[in-house]
Order: structure tokens, then sequence, then C-alpha cells
């Protein structure tokens, strides 16, 4: 069974940089979708980032609010997937959830998403 655990959270002052990881098992992330989500309190999940890579072609789309700020990758020799977030706001504070899609269509949208990881919590604050 497709499993993904995720690392990297913490507390970090504005300005600063996190990255988080995905590590995946049970299944290849290599020709996943992966998405980012984050939930901040009281608010709806949102889609942050999605990374898409088949037949030698990379997609990455980025929410508005992260543009320019986030990147997304992905190691296929470690199957794990990553989120480096630098220039981090406290607007960015929030449970931070990786997901994987094997479907056909790749949609930062949770319903698209069939396996999650737990979360791991960012909280940005000086």
């Amino acid at each position: 069974q497709e499993q993904l655990v995720q690392s990297g959270g913490g507390l970090v002052q504005p300005g600063g940089s996190l990255r988080l990881s995905c590590a995946a098992s049970g299944a290849t992330l290599d020709s996943a979708c992966i998405g980012w989500f984050r939930q901040a309190p009281g608010k709806e999940r949102e889609g942050v980032a999605l990374f898409n890579r088949r037949d030698s072609r990379t997609y990455l789309h980025f929410a508005d609010s992260v543009q320019g700020r986030f990147s997304a990758s992905r190691d296929n020799t470690k199957n794990t997937a990553y989120l480096q977030m630098n220039s981090l706001k406290p607007e960015d504070t929030g449970l931070y959830y990786c997901a994987a899609s094997f479907q056909s269509l790749c949609a930062l949208q949770p319903w698209a998403m069939d396996y999650w990881g737990k979360g791991t919590l960012v909280t940005v604050s000086s």
C-alpha cells in the first residue's frame, strides 16, 4: 500500500527557508502527479504546488501566493518529492500536506489526489 511520509516542517523566521520532503513507499513516484497543499487554522485546505513529470516533460504549477518563492522537485533515486520554500511569510503558516495521484488527471485539487501524507507543520514567526 502506498504511503507518503513527510518531514521538514518547523519554526522559521520571516524571510527564512524550509524544505519539505515527501518520501514514498509501496509505489514509485516517477510517474506520479505530486501535489502540495496547506491548511491554515480556520481555513480550507488550499493547493500550493503541483509537480508532474511524464514522458520527459516537467509540468509545474504554483498558487499565486507562493509563485516565485516556492519550488517543487522530485528525486526518483530516493523516491522522494520536495517542496522548497523561500522568503517565507507569516501567512505561509499552516499544516502542509503532500499528495500523489497515479491517474491520468493531474490537478491541484484535493479530490484529484489518491494518497496523502499526514502533514507537517510550518510556522513562520519572529
